[in-house]
């Protein structure tokens, strides 16, 4: 599939001028976060990046962020469709690395976003996170070889493309009631704007990269 149909460029073009993460690293958060959540409007979404220490999205990125996300959790509701999710990762005539960098930088968007739901976990799919989490792990430099190629690659990407597939199981719950987002009032101060006022401290990333907290980089 190429990056037209799979939608890369659409994404690059609503995301251009926002670069706090990657566009897969977004997708992989929106589909996480979509395995278990109802879809949030475009207030919603802005709400959430905000709350995870974000800059502002683009209007165009929000616009998309929900509509995909619609697209989503309807996807995903569907036993038969939800076999043909796909993360966004560029197409084959992309290098090698890149791709496979896309799918790291996609499967800890999916841990964050799935991490925020604060949801329960079954012993197969704490391991597949567990899994998932060592792709997140990958560490490559740019000269640098994919140990297994192209076989491999695909190998880790089908793992990765069904572990939404398997978490989309559940009783879905409202944005607004999540942990990060409820007691916030209308005028509530954001994380960021209390972390300014000095009164809480910085957060850790989003995202741990278990597999290396002994090794970094």
């Amino acid at each position: 599939m190429n990056d037209n149909i799979s939608g890369w460029n659409t994404w690059a073009e609503a995301f251009d001028e926002w670069t706090d993460v990657s566009i897969s690293e977004v997708h992989g958060l929106m589909t996480g976060l979509m395995t278990a959540c109802n879809p949030p409007d475009e207030q919603g979404w802005a709400t959430v990046f905000d709350e995870l220490s974000f800059a502002p999205l683009p209007e165009a990125g929000l616009t998309l962020l929900a509509e995909e996300a619609e697209d989503t959790v309807f996807q995903l509701k569907d036993k038969e469709d939800a076999y043909s999710f796909m993360p966004l990762i560029p197409d084959d005539e992309h290098d090698l690395y890149e791709r496979v960098m896309a799918l790291k930088q996609w499967a800890n968007g999916f841990m964050t976003g799935f991490g925020i739901t604060d949801c329960g976990l079954t012993a197969e799919e704490n391991e597949m996170l567990m899994d998932l989490a060592k792709i997140g792990a990958i560490r490559l430099e740019d000269d640098e070889d994919f140990e297994g190629g192209e076989e491999s690659y695909l190998y880790i990407y089908e793992f990765a493309r069904m572990v939404p597939v398997s978490f989309a199981t559940r009783q879905r719950k409202h944005v607004k009631d999540l942990a990060l987002i409820s007691g916030l009032k209308m005028d509530a101060k954001t994380t960021k704007e209390r972390q300014a006022q000095g009164k809480m401290p910085k957060p850790m990333p989003p995202v741990v990269d278990v597999m290396n907290q002994n090794n970094p980089s």
